[in-house]
């Protein structure tokens, strides 16, 4: 077994135990591997160990990798034709700005950190209709960081609203990185926050299809993320070690 297998093994014990803590489904919360700075080699490793959905914060890095592992599976000996698509789920979880929509909007298949309306109307005018909609959460800047991404609270319900109207986009739900807390309540209480607003703007009855995804949490605080309420946690230094 190698390292990263085997780290994303413990990672995978670590959600079970915090989904009974919490008295939750583990089916319910799935892992996003967060592959940013690591190369394509780590991604394969992590493919072979069975993980399936991977978060780059860096577009262009992103899109490299993209590439890299659709020549690599297109190599592997039985493989269908066409099958590169379904090996892999890819999340961009870093800002998008204007000038790279048209990357995101052709090589991703999820954009988890949209909070502005201009940038998801030109990701839903730039996405190729050959491919399925650009499925789509919005970044909620929680604790009202200065210098952080993402829409205010109070403005949530508004973009929800009109991001879920348009065409080649799917509104799946919130994804929120707030300051690291103290300690476990502390990160309970501020994941609680987001998960208030996600439940507020589904019980508004604006939605057409209500959102299923809260993507909270990462390596430190997963396990309040989980008790919080997350579904999908953003893991990457316990899986792929620490960055340079």
């Amino acid at each position: 077994m190698t390292t990263i297998a085997r780290n994303l093994q413990l990672v995978r014990e670590r959600i079970t135990t915090a989904c009974v803590a919490a008295g939750r489904d583990p089916t319910r919360v799935h892992l996003l591997a967060v592959s940013k700075k690591f190369a394509a080699e780590a991604v394969i490793e992590a493919v072979l160990a069975g993980q399936r959905a991977f978060g780059e914060n860096y577009i262009a890095e992103g899109v490299e990798k993209i590439s890299a592992l659709r020549l690599w599976q297109a190599a592997q000996p039985g493989e269908p034709s066409g099958a590169t698509a379904n090996l892999t789920e890819w999340h961009c979880i870093g800002p998008v700005q204007s000038n790279k929509t048209r990357l995101v909007a052709e090589h991703f298949d999820w954009v988890q950190s949209v909070d502005r309306l201009k940038i998801a109307q030109r990701l839903s005018e730039q996405r190729p209709t050959h491919l399925p909609p650009l499925q789509i959460c919005l970044q909620v800047n929680v604790d009202d960081g200065v210098n952080k991404s993402g829409v205010a609270p109070a403005e949530v319900q508004a973009l929800a609203q009109a991001v879920a109207q348009l065409p080649r986009l799917t509104l799946r739900g919130l994804m929120a990185i707030p300051e690291p807390a103290i300690d476990f309540e502390a990160a309970c209480e501020l994941h609680a926050k987001t998960k208030a607003i996600f439940d507020a703007v589904n019980a508004s009855g604006t939605l057409h299809t209500p959102m299923d995804t809260l993507s909270l949490g990462m390596t430190a605080d997963l396990e309040a993320a989980i008790h919080a309420g997350s579904t999908l946690v953003r893991i990457g230094t316990a899986i792929f070690g620490s960055r340079s």
